[in-house]
């Protein structure tokens, strides 16, 4: 009977890394949960709401935004009880779908971004053709796409990796991630790493270079056009800019940790980051940089307080 429950769930040993102080994740993670989700689905609100709004750009932040929101719904719960549990276990189908969800948002994000650097490339670079590029036939296109795709490659993965033995039920870990595959008594087959191999250069690694690509050719001709076309690159890229850089910095580590030996407690710390702050990033960020939207949320806060 103990061999059943030991291949049917995991014990998430990230956990007692935190000792004590626990109850203080706890906090600071359920003030950024509420913050994000109130956040987030203001914007999506306002955007969906203002018909001025309703341009590409607005809507591919409203996907983001509406990623972010599936991902901290699916995510914090679970892990904001675990910190009361006596013991924090999963069931192995559950951490699979957490592990589906986890890359398949991460993965979403990156089409995404893809998307909005494509746009601001033909805004900037192409102005008058820009109507007839970004139609709304376009955009539903790319939005399909940003999800069907990830969603599609992560299944055929997951599934192909689903029934192998496990030898280790205890995952160094708060939630389930690629650290997973760890646990299993045999490495991936060479099928499945072909495969995997294929989905991590089309999913990330390529999105990444079309978004360097296309930011390097609006930062080559702005630098040649007048002062008010290079402070229009600079409002409205800078934040795409800076969402990239901090996504794919934790994107990075998150692959590259499976293959080294690295400390529990920096592990543990470099995981928590991705729920402490990074999903405060995109409703901040967008919120407060991007102009038109920023304009939008002072008028509905000045709004609420006069009522």
């Amino acid at each position: 009977m103990a061999d059943e429950f030991n291949v049917t769930y995991i014990t998430l040993g990230g956990y007692a890394e935190m000792g004590k102080s626990r109850y203080l994740y706890f906090v600071i993670m359920l003030t950024v949960y509420i913050v994000a989700i109130l956040l987030s689905v203001t914007i999506v609100c306002l955007i969906c709401m203002h018909r001025i709004l309703h341009e590409p750009m607005y809507i591919f932040i409203a996907a983001l935004l509406f990623n972010s929101i599936v991902y901290n719904t699916a995510m914090y719960p679970t892990l904001l009880v675990n910190f009361f549990t006596e013991k924090q276990i999963i069931s192995y189908s559950a951490c699979l779908f957490q592990l589906f969800l986890y890359y398949f948002l991460s993965a979403s994000d990156f089409f995404l971004l893809s998307a909005m650097a494509y746009d601001r490339y033909v805004s900037i670079c192409k102005p008058l053709q820009y109507p007839n590029i970004m139609r709304t036939t376009t955009v539903s296109i790319i939005l399909g796409v940003a999800w069907f795709v990830p969603a599609f490659q992560l299944a055929v993965s997951i599934i192909m990796s689903s029934n192998r033995k496990l030898c280790h039920f205890t995952l160094n870990a708060i939630f389930c991630n690629n650290s997973v595959y760890s646990l299993q008594c045999v490495g991936s087959e060479a099928v499945q790493a072909i495969f995997d191999i294929f989905a991590l250069l089309s999913m990330a690694l390529l999105p990444l270079l079309f978004i360097i690509f296309t930011y390097t050719r609006i930062l080559i001709i702005t630098y040649r056009s007048g002062r008010e076309v290079r402070k229009k690159a600079a409002q409205t890229c800078l934040p795409h800019l800076i969402v990239l850089l901090i996504f794919s910095l934790f994107c990075a580590y998150d692959v590259i940790v499976i293959q080294f030996t690295v400390r529990a407690e920096i592990h543990l710390i470099m995981t928590l980051q991705a729920f402490l702050y990074y999903p405060l990033f995109y409703p901040i960020i967008y919120g407060l940089q991007m102009k038109e939207i920023s304009k939008h949320l002072k008028r509905l806060f000045c709004q609420a307080k006069v009522i």
